[in-house]
Order: structure tokens, then sequence, then C-alpha cells
């Protein structure tokens, strides 16, 4: 029962945060300009997008359509997936009985790939980044966390994004020295390790076992999930004032997908706990 009430301390301190009007968030690793923009253009993104395209969790800041690799002589990995970019464009029409045009917003999108999804484009059509490091120090108590997950997932530190594969039950992590702070490294670990508990033979999680595409419903529940029982981790390794401030934001943004509806936090939070728990050894196993 105590440790339910801890979940608790830190799901309400959220929703007090969530209060403010809008919480700032920041990709939690260094990559040079950090905003997002197109490679061609040069241009950073607008409105909901930055969070979208940042949330996604490469390295590099910038992407590009299909159609500019190519242009580029370059392409897309095998097997990579783009992200939808969201814009409004005005339509002119004109009323039949007045004759009066008005210009009607229609919300649009297209696709774009991080440049990390890519090969073959040419270097000196990629702006230089200068990399900011540190010396990373390990938090023994996340440690312990992390080497006590029952039949944890393969952690590898080899590509420039952070994700959890559901087909391989990998988790990859950029480099630990590359985090703004030894803090927000572990965040990010419990964050992917709290996706892989609904693997099939952990949880069985609709969110993570009948995975739909980025940005849709499910995908953003799976997200507050996620981030939930990150929080619930680093409230367990004694680390959570450090990083509560950008989970909050990283909730506000998936929560806009869902229409603002604290509902759903509600939900996440109660799955985010079932996974601290798992992934702390302290829960049956079995499927929701």
């Amino acid at each position: 029962m105590q440790k339910k009430d801890a979940y608790q301390v830190i799901t309400d301190r959220i929703c007090d945060l969530l209060e403010k009007e809008e919480i700032p968030w920041q990709k939690p690793w260094n990559a040079g300009n950090d905003m997002p923009r197109n490679l061609v253009s040069g241009k950073e993104y607008r409105g909901i997008n930055p969070f979208l395209l940042a949330s996604m969790r490469f390295t590099s800041p910038y992407w590009l359509t299909f159609k500019q690799a190519n242009d580029l002589s370059g392409g897309i990995k095998a097997g990579e997936k783009g992200t939808p970019v969201v814009f409004w464009k005005w339509i002119e029409r004109e009323d039949e009985v007045t004759g009066e045009v008005d210009k009607i917003p229609f919300l649009r999108y297209y696709t774009v790939f991080n440049l990390t999804q890519t090969v073959g484009i040419p270097e000196d059509k990629i702006p230089a980044l200068t990399e900011e490091t540190k010396e990373f120090k390990p938090i023994e108590t996340a440690e312990r966390i992390v080497a006590g997950m029952p039949r944890r997932p393969e952690i590898q530190h080899v590509e420039s994004q952070a994700y959890y594969r559901p087909s391989a039950d990998l988790v990859n992590m950029p480099k630990k020295k590359l985090f703004k702070s030894d803090e927000e490294y572990y965040s990010t670990l419990f964050h992917e390790l709290t996706h892989s508990t609904g693997h099939e033979n952990r949880l069985n999680r609709k969110g993570i076992t009948e995975l739909q595409g980025y940005g849709s419903h499910s995908y953003s529940k799976e997200e507050l999930c996620a981030e939930l029982g990150s929080a619930f981790l680093c409230g367990e390794s004694g680390i959570v004032e450090r990083v509560i401030d950008n989970s909050a934001g990283y909730i506000q943004g998936w929560l806009k997908r869902l229409r603002s509806d604290k509902k759903f936090l509600v939900q996440a939070a109660s799955q985010g706990q079932k996974a601290a728990d798992f992934i702390l050894n302290k829960t049956h196993e079995g499927s929701e």
C-alpha cells in the first residue's frame, strides 16, 4: 500500500504541473541545435510539429521528405518509417448564393524522415553539429533497478535514438555521454523499459502487442503509460525531482493528441504502475 501511495504522490505532482498553460519539453540529450528543421530549406518546423518530431527521440534535428532524400542522391534505410508533419492549407471557396469568396482551412500532412534514417546524403549537404558531451556517472539506485528487472530486454547503445523494438525485444539508447544529465539518461531508459513490459511475454499490454501507427490513439496512450512508468521508477531511484518537469512536458504533449482528456492520464497511471511494479519485481505477471 505504501508503494501505491508513492506512485499517487508523483501522479498528483504531475497533474499539478499540467495545470500550467504550457510546459516546454526538451529532448534529454544533446545534438547541436535541437530545434527540428528541414535539412533542405533550413526552416524550423512550427506549431505542434516540433514536439511531434522531437518526441521521436532521434539525435539529429534535421528532417527531409523521401523526394528530398532522392534529390540529394540519397535514400531511406530499409524498414524505416516516416513521421507525419501537419500544416494548415487555406482553400478559397465561393458561396454559390452570395458569390462571396471565403478562405477555408484544411489540415494536411506530409511525411518526413530523420537524417539518421537516411543513407547516401552527401556530407557537404549536412550542416555541422557540435555535440556537447559530458562525463557520465552511474546512479547506483537506478543501476540496481535496471539490473534487477526480470527477463530484461537487451539494451544497446548503437543507434542515435531511443526506442523499444518489440519484434526484437530490444531497447536502443543514445550514448550516455550525450545526455544533458545522468538523471535524464535513466529517465529515458526507464521510459523504454516501461514500453518493453508490454511485450507478450511480460504484461501483454495492447499498446505494444497491438501497436498502431505513430500518433494514433493507442500510440499516444502507450506513450503516456511509458512516461508515467518512468516517473514512478525515477521516484524509486530518488531522481524524480531532477526530471519531473520534463516528464510533465512530454505527457502534456501527448495529452494534446488525446484532446487533453485527463481520463487517459488516470488509465495510463494504472498501466504505468503495473509496469513499474513488474520492473521492480513486485508484481505477478499477467495480461491486462
